[in-house]
């Protein structure tokens, strides 16, 4: 095996492996117990976060009774529930955005060049993923991670482009910034 298929920890990586872009991670593992006869069985169940870190990001659960199968099916759910969003100068978000699922609310603002990921647990996975570089997030509410997560990809879905609000409003983008007029060197 190449030296270059490790990853930092000395296991194998996979996104170099396979050749694709995307980048995982796993945001939670829940070990649960059943009670039987012979004793108890466990299963896993495993959350996961996958982008390309260049706007596409999605997410994925997935149950097994081994830890590696519940990642791998969380991934591939993950792959297919992916959503594009709308990044500003490729760093940022567009907007301010609120965004809610359950008891989980979720405040996501963009930020300014240099400000970084300021978000806790599973929302800096999500942004990481997302190849969001300067933003500011608040959570409110649960700590669950899946809904923090559920919460934040509905605030991300909310997030729009200047080019795609003039095209809903059938205008140009240059109209809905409103240039303003100058007349002898005053603001109007």
């Amino acid at each position: 095996m190449a030296r270059d298929a490790r990853d930092s920890r000395g296991g194998r990586d996979r996104n170099r492996e396979e050749g694709d872009e995307f980048i995982d991670k796993l945001v939670t593992i829940n070990r649960v117990a059943k009670v039987v006869k012979g004793g108890r069985r466990f299963a896993f169940a495993a959350l996961v976060v996958v982008g390309d870190q260049k706007g596409r990001v999605g997410y994925g659960a997935g149950k097994a009774r081994e830890v590696p199968e519940a990642i791998r099916k969380a991934t591939e759910r993950a792959r297919k529930t992916m959503i594009r969003v709308p990044l500003k100068e490729g760093r940022t978000l567009h907007h301010d955005a609120q965004g809610h699922f359950g008891a989980g609310k979720v405040v996501v603002r963009a930020a300014d060049a240099g400000t970084g990921i300021i978000a806790g647990g599973p929302m800096r996975a999500v942004f990481e993923s997302l190849g969001v570089s300067d933003v500011v997030t608040k959570s409110l509410g649960t700590r669950n991670p899946h809904n923090m997560i559920k919460a934040t990809f509905d605030a991300l879905s909310r997030a729009a482009s200047p080019r795609q609000v003039a095209a809903r409003r059938g205008k140009k983008p240059s109209e809905l910034f409103g240039r303003r007029e100058t007349t002898e060197g005053q603001n109007v």
